[in-house]
């Protein structure tokens, strides 16, 4: 049985990820300690697959319980690491708390799979590590500028230590992936962004506003240096970068079983589209208006990012297949499910 460790598996892109590599026939085994999920994206993934996967509620810092995951389900096949706080405002607000968390885990988990002799490792790294690019559509031979924000330095630093461990006399091997804006849910409506909190994302943010939860949506800027004004990112549906994920798994698999390497690779749709562009698709789409007002710009944010379509996701076999509008479409059906859930 081809089993493979999923950190961070009951959140956002984690949970997704855990149904593509069930159903690409991978054994998922999941760890989360519910930091910014629930327990109920459990049942979520049960139900769209049918059955249970094994999850266990861990810290990945807690180097003894880690560990006695590796020794109950090995041997394992890889590790796919999404574990970390994402929020660039609250990196920029509590940076201390994104070093210990984001870095000190990764370095507890790379030290625990050294220990067990698993070498395969992909990696969730993000656009954020390019800073300010200073032209796009961004490569992954951009040069790497000076991070925006603290969530943006421990995705630098968790590449940096990729890197070392490819480098150094241990065999090791990993596919870094730098995904730009996942948003979506999955089509059932089973599973989706679940933040907990006020969100720090975007769209669920926007889905709340819609759904009457937040009073109003607040655009992080509308001075910027873009067509609109609005920032400008590329959004891919979560679905899609899932099945990136899968894909990743699958190159390490293929590769000779004495080489060692760091394959990086960009994974986005290859178009920006700016908040307000995002807004007005939305409104659309689901014939819905989104009660939202222009404020000031948010520290840490970067002005504008996209990816460009190369080859290094060609030769991973994957490109994005799922539309803005399908994901924005998929996002509100989510938010009408959790509202029904609730009532």
């Amino acid at each position: 049985m081809k089993k493979v460790i999923v950190t961070g598996g009951t959140g956002y892109i984690g949970s997704h990820t855990a149904v593509e590599l069930a159903e690409a026939g991978f054994e998922p085994i999941l760890i989360d300690n519910f930091s910014n999920s629930e327990r109920s994206v459990l049942d979520g993934i049960s139900h769209i697959l049918g059955r249970e996967i094994p999850f266990y509620e861990l810290d990945c810092r807690d180097r003894a319980a880690l560990n006695q995951v590796f020794v109950s389900e090995g041997p394992i096949l890889g590790v796919l690491h999404f574990a970390a706080f994402k929020a660039v405002g609250e990196s920029v607000k509590d940076p201390l708390k994104y070093y210990d968390n984001n870095i000190g885990s990764m370095a507890v988990l790379l030290g625990v799979m050294a220990e067990h002799g698993v070498f395969n490792f992909i990696f969730s790294s993000s656009c954020t590590v390019y800073g300010s690019p200073e032209v796009n559509p961004v490569t992954e031979s951009t040069p790497l500028q000076d991070a925006n924000s603290p969530y943006g330095f421990t995705k630098q630093v968790g590449e940096q230590m990729v890197q070392d461990l490819v480098s150094s006399p241990l065999f090791f091997r990993a596919v870094t992936l730098r995904y730009f804006n996942p948003i979506g849910a999955h089509p059932s409506s089973e599973i989706g962004e679940l933040p907990a909190g006020p969100p720090n994302n975007l769209i669920p943010y926007l889905t709340q506003t819609v759904a009457g939860i937040r009073e109003e949506l607040t655009v992080f800027g509308g001075n910027y240096d873009t067509p609109d004004g609005s920032c400008i990112r590329d959004y891919i549906h979560v679905v899609d970068l899932a099945r990136a994920h899968v894909k990743a798994l699958e190159y390490v698999n293929r590769q000779g079983p004495d080489r060692k390497f760091n394959f990086i690779a960009n994974i986005g749709t290859g178009a920006g589209s700016s908040v307000l562009e995002v807004i007005k698709t939305f409104e659309r789409v689901n014939g819905l208006k989104v009660n939202y007002r222009i404020g000031d710009r948010r520290s840490g944010d970067v002005e504008q990012v996209w990816a460009t379509v190369g080859s290094r996701m060609k030769d991973l076999g994957w490109e994005a297949e799922l539309s803005l509008e399908d994901a924005l479409r998929d996002a509100w059906n989510w938010q009408v499910k959790l509202g029904q859930r609730d009532q």
